[in-house]
């Protein structure tokens, strides 16, 4: 069969939608300044969608120091992969600056989080190692997983019973391969927003013998200390083998990192094909990245307004009725009763009729017949944000019940 051919009958189970999606349910274009309000089809909407946590996309601080670093260096310096021709001393300070932050011995900076979590994952095991990861794992831990040449097992999301019954495949299999275990979950889990359950994990390290990969890309300044995460929050830091951190969320920009021991960083610089293959991080990326860090560290402020909001958002979510699942984290999902029309007709009616935009998930990404509206508080929303979202949200449900919404196709926007 012809490739393309086989592309053109099989679009995928979100892509056979794209001609009545693409554009305002799936790729919308939101314009303006990153903040609380932006612009959405020419209207001024309400924004609980972007990752701008603690609201430094725009500080006036961090665009002088970006606008600055780009005007000395532009976008080119250094050139070539680290490894090569691409290594500065502004990159190895970004990367003192996070191992201090993070309670580790050393860290390595990654161009992107999703391609630097994948290839990290794949360069930390061998054909003879067995992986054992949650299900609900975000996809570039799953693609990674994937490149691994040897076995990996699934468990049940945060469910201990079936952690251990993997562990327990994992561990007879090694016995004869006389391979390692490594597990893979996450610190805050993006969608639903409950973390990991970190503390319980840990507790089996001895008798297995596991060591743990984490990724906190939704923890890493938001929870913990001033922001150092899953693994502080829940008491287990010094738990965590290999801590993995994305800069485009609390701190707004581009890259990740990931700390560990001396030696395993040391033994992933020079085996992580993504990075060892790729041009180094531009100049003004790293300086901003400094002075981001320097700005989540020192002023606590920025993760106390994010928290304000969260904990204003969730509690008069529930109050008034809603479901958000078990969310311990600034994630904040909404779990609603319905099928795929009426997914896109309340949301036709929140961005149109009432200027909120939220991002709507459905199936595959949650079951069928269930929509999941996902709120990202931030620490430049306002308490008057929080109380028009709730009742207007309050509105949308007596709708949704009444049968308002309800549709057999996707709606119309154009």
């Amino acid at each position: 069969m012809d490739i393309f051919e086989k592309i053109r009958n099989n679009r995928g189970p979100l892509g056979k939608h794209s001609k009545q999606t693409h554009g305002y349910f799936t790729f919308p274009k939101l314009e303006g300044e990153i903040s609380n309000r932006m612009i959405f089809r020419g209207k001024d909407v309400l924004v609980w969608s972007v990752n701008n946590y603690c609201g430094l996309a725009n500080h006036p601080e961090v665009r002088k120091v970006d606008a600055d670093a780009a005007k000395e260096w532009g976008m080119g310096y250094p050139m070539g992969a680290r490894m090569m021709s691409g290594q500065t001393k502004y990159h190895e300070e970004l990367e003192n600056e996070l191992s201090e932050f993070m309670q580790k011995e050393d860290t390595y900076l990654l161009n992107f989080g999703y391609q630097g979590c994948m290839s990290c994952i794949e360069a930390l095991v061998d054909r003879n190692d067995v992986i054992v990861y949650d299900s609900e794992s975000h996809a570039c831990m799953v693609d990674g997983v994937r490149l691994h040449q040897g076995k990996r097992f699934v468990y049940q999301h945060n469910d201990m019973d079936s952690f251990v019954k993997q562990l327990d495949r994992a561990k007879r299999l090694t016995e004869t391969t006389g391979g390692g275990i490594l597990v893979v979950t996450e610190g805050v889990f993006g969608m639903a927003g409950d973390q990991g359950k970190l503390k319980e994990i840990v507790s089996y390290k001895k008798e297995y013998g596991f060591r743990l990969f984490v990724d906190d890309a939704h923890g890493f300044g938001t929870v913990g200390e001033n922001g150092r995460g899953a693994g502080d929050f829940q008491g287990v830091q010094d738990e965590i083998d290999v801590y993995f951190g994305t800069f485009a969320k609390s701190m707004a920009t581009i890259g990740a990192f990931i700390s560990s021991d001396e030696q395993i960083i040391d033994y992933m610089r020079y085996n992580m094909r993504s990075q060892t293959y790729a041009k180094s991080l531009p100049m003004p990326i790293v300086i901003g990245a400094l002075k981001r860090l320097d700005m989540l560290r020192t002023r606590p402020e920025f993760k106390d307004n994010l928290w304000k909001i969260a904990t204003a958002l969730q509690t008069g979510l529930k109050s008034a009725g809603f479901n958000i699942g078990a969310t311990n984290s600034a994630v904040t999902p909404v779990f609603l009763s319905g099928t795929l029309g009426e997914a896109t007709n309340l949301t036709l009616d929140l961005r149109e009729n009432h200027g909120i935009f939220c991002s709507i998930v459905v199936y595959p990404v949650v079951p069928k017949e269930v929509i999941m509206l996902r709120l990202i508080p931030t620490a430049v929303h306002t308490l008057e944000d929080v109380k028009y979202t709730i009742d207007t949200f309050t509105n949308m449900k007596e709708k949704l019940a009444a049968g308002d919404y309800a549709a057999e196709k996707i709606a119309s926007w154009s």
